[in-house]
């Protein structure tokens, strides 16, 4: 992380100590444990840009070829 740059892309932190009494060096060394795993985990998570495919699409995609438009009513074989 690069300091000024990182805080103004990451949202404030907010602590709450629910139990005991930690010191300010530990909250410290909490929070910015906290804050990198949670920058790591917000860069490695990617959206897929390929549209997603319906059941019907991937189980109807190979019952016929594609048609021929070049061919126009001439190239009919049936």
């Amino acid at each position: 992380m690069t300091g000024a740059d990182d805080a103004r892309e990451l949202p404030p932190v907010v602590v709450e100590v629910v139990r005991g009494a930690p010191t300010e060096e530990e909250l410290a060394a909490a929070i910015v444990v906290v804050s990198e795993e949670y920058a790591r985990e917000v860069a490695a998570a990617t959206a897929t840009d390929e549209p997603v495919r319906s059941r019907w699409e991937l189980d109807a995609r190979g019952l016929r070829a594609p048609l021929n438009r070049a061919a126009g009513w001439n190239g009919f074989t049936g």
